[in-house]
């Protein structure tokens, strides 16, 4: 008996007919959140402040609530780590999603509530599996286990108030009947240790039935090598027949599709991309054969966006964006952010329904020389030359090098190659080349070389972006190197490490 085509009829299917309204009702379905969500908070010292309770449309809202940054709320923030409730949201706070930090912070602390956890986290990774057994059918998913990479124990340093990586509040909170699908146990899943964590995650499950995968690419790589080390194994799918699936996030998998197709043999292995983040769990990969992601929009966010260049009061809602435009995304959540510039930017793919891309980070970008490099045609650009030269790629950042009166502006990346087939020049001019393919002003500037010279490769070390994490505090679970910056202080500081 196939135990996940019943799990599928009685628990799944009947939540992709609810999907499938997004076509038709997308509008009046981010409606009715936004309705929900301003009067589930008029009460709250924040609902007060703005006068919730005289809100009847998206017009009011927008007029009433300024757009807001983290330093805008950090005031609030600081207060619900200190204990007091009722500020943003009005159920408890005590989680707090450790996030990467701002100008002036290390660290943010996103709010976490019991409905942004159940109706929103929760519920996304329930609408993957739907969406996932929708195009593939004959699974047999919830035949073996599910393996979770995720970050360290959230602590309490304030009291009642815990702060950790989101994947390690999911963990925490995580029905405990999830715990009888998936591995590796709780203890291990929450180390903070990666190396020691690794071993434990590697001895703990290879004699298991892993049939599918949940995670960030770059860290699960590390994972698998060490298995194969481990076992002796060539490929995954010989200590893992029946691995079937691989549900992806937090960076792009462009450059480490190719050594996952060579360490995962298996010719129906499926990759699923999804969009989770420690703000809410926001869209999935529903058409494996194309790629962007579909946005969820029944979750308990209310999304706008506003038109990359432009200023805040050109944000618009979800029913007037356009197909094919970037723009930043901005969200009113169950969590309590409100009109919350999250800093990512997604490209619109379709409108009916709304699908997305990320685009990248609205500080994560190269913009010295006009050229408006974002991080999604770095990791194109990166695939394509990988494809073509042999190469593989285990992690880079990038930042421009400013024009002297003895040179000429250029980029500089700092790459760590798994593979490197070719002299690193050849791999530089077809990076050049591909990213002049793929954005229109970096092949404006890159014209004869009058304004930007080719662009530069320095090899890295083995390890080294692992010892900036590390040293970091940020070794493992989600977090991850900026790809590329305007300044040169992270790859002046990952250098440092290479001499």
């Amino acid at each position: 008996m196939n135990i996940t085509k019943l799990l599928n009829k009685v628990y799944f299917a009947p939540r992709l007919k609810e999907i499938e309204l997004y076509t038709e009702h997308a509008g009046e379905l981010q409606a009715g959140v936004l309705k929900r969500l301003v009067r589930m908070a008029a009460n709250t010292e924040w609902g007060k402040k703005y006068d919730y309770a005289s809100i009847r449309t998206y017009e009011d809202f927008k007029k009433r609530l300024p757009i807001q940054t983290y330093e805008e709320i950090k005031p609030y923030v600081a207060r619900l780590r200190a204990g007091e409730q009722n500020l943003l949201w009005p159920s408890e706070i005590c989680w707090f999603a450790k996030s990467s930090g701002t100008t002036n912070d290390k660290s943010k602390f996103i709010p976490v509530s019991a409905e942004s956890l159940r109706y929103c986290h929760y519920q996304g990774g329930s609408d993957c599996v739907a969406l996932y057994l929708r195009e593939n059918p004959q699974s047999r998913f919830f035949s073996g286990k599910g393996l979770i990479l995720g970050g360290s124990r959230a602590q309490n340093p304030f009291g009642k108030a815990y702060c950790g990586d989101l994947s390690a509040i999911l963990i925490q909170n995580i029905n405990p009947l999830i715990n009888l699908i998936r591995v590796p146990s709780k203890k291990i899943a929450l180390m903070s240790e990666w190396d020691t964590k690794l071993e434990a995650i590697a001895e703990s499950t290879i004699d298991r039935d892993i049939t599918n995968l949940s995670g960030v690419p770059s860290w699960f790589l590390v994972l698998i090598k060490h298995i194969l080390k481990k076992t002796g194994r060539q490929n995954l799918t010989e200590v893992w027949p029946n691995l079937e699936v691989f549900f992806h996030g937090g960076i792009s998998f462009a450059p480490y599709r190719e050594q996952y197709r060579e360490l995962i043999s298996n010719p129906d292995m499926h990759y699923v991309e999804t969009y989770n983040a420690s703000e809410g769990f926001f869209a999935v990969q529903n058409d494996l054969s194309v790629a962007g992601m579909l946005l969820l929009i029944d979750l308990g966010i209310f999304y706008e966006f506003i038109p990359l260049g432009k200023s805040n009061e050109h944000a618009v809602p979800l029913w007037e964006v356009e197909a094919g435009r970037n723009y930043e995304m901005v969200i009113t959540s169950n969590g309590g952010l409100w009109r919350y510039r999250m800093g990512d930017t997604v490209k619109i793919l379709s409108t009916n329904p709304l699908k997305i891309s990320i685009s990248g980070r609205t500080k994560h970008y190269i913009n010295a020389f006009g050229e408006e490099l974002m991080v999604d045609n770095a990791e194109q650009a990166i695939a394509r030359t990988c494809a073509q030269t042999g190469a593989s790629v285990l992690n880079y950042t990038a930042a421009p090098v400013y024009m002297t009166d003895h040179s000429k502006g250029r980029h500089q990346w700092l790459i760590e190659f798994g593979e490197l087939p070719v002299p690193v020049e050849i791999f530089a001019e077809k990076l050049d080349t591909n990213l002049q393919n793929l954005n229109s002003d970096y092949e404006a500037k890159r014209f004869k070389s009058i304004a930007l010279e080719c662009l530069e490769i320095i090899p890295a070390k083995t390890g080294i972006f692992d010892a900036w994490l590390r040293d970091h505090n940020k070794l493992g679970g989600q977090h991850k190197i900026p790809r590329l910056y305007n300044r040169r202080d992270i790859i002046e500081e990952i250098l440092r490490y290479n001499r």
